[in-house]
């Protein structure tokens, strides 16, 4: 398998995010989803009216499906990094998940960003 817990990864960033990297904190099997892999994406820049500066420069969890992080994916950067703290986060997701309020993203991780950043910006979310 091409992705292993605790690996760090170079990704097509969106433009100004050139140095952000994303983190595979865990890799789950689905029945009907197939693989899901969790990510957190750090060293971003995305509008937060929450965070004292206004911005966040993380997410911490971010389920997504193998295929996206495929497209997504330009380079292994780390084969052993130390994990943001992703279990609340992950906790939540799981629990609406599996009552089928929650989903898991198969467009590519700058759409997510970009994604986030507006939910966030709408009040629709929020990061820390």
């Amino acid at each position: 398998m091409k992705y292993k817990v605790g690996q760090e990864w170079n990704y097509k960033t969106r433009k100004g995010e050139e140095s952000s990297t994303l983190k595979i904190l865990k890799i789950e099997e689905y029945p009907e989803h197939g693989k899901v892999i969790h990510i957190s994406i750090g060293q971003l820049k995305v509008e937060s009216p929450e965070s004292k500066d206004g911005f966040a420069n993380e997410l911490t969890h971010i389920p997504i499906t193998e295929e996206a992080l495929d497209e997504s994916v330009t380079a292994l950067k780390n084969e052993k990094v130390k994990l943001p703290n992703y279990i609340e986060g992950y906790d939540y997701w799981k629990k609406e998940f599996d009552k089928g309020n929650a989903g898991i993203f198969s467009i590519s991780v700058p759409e997510i960003v970009d994604l986030m950043e507006e939910s966030i910006r709408t009040g629709n979310g929020i990061v820390e």
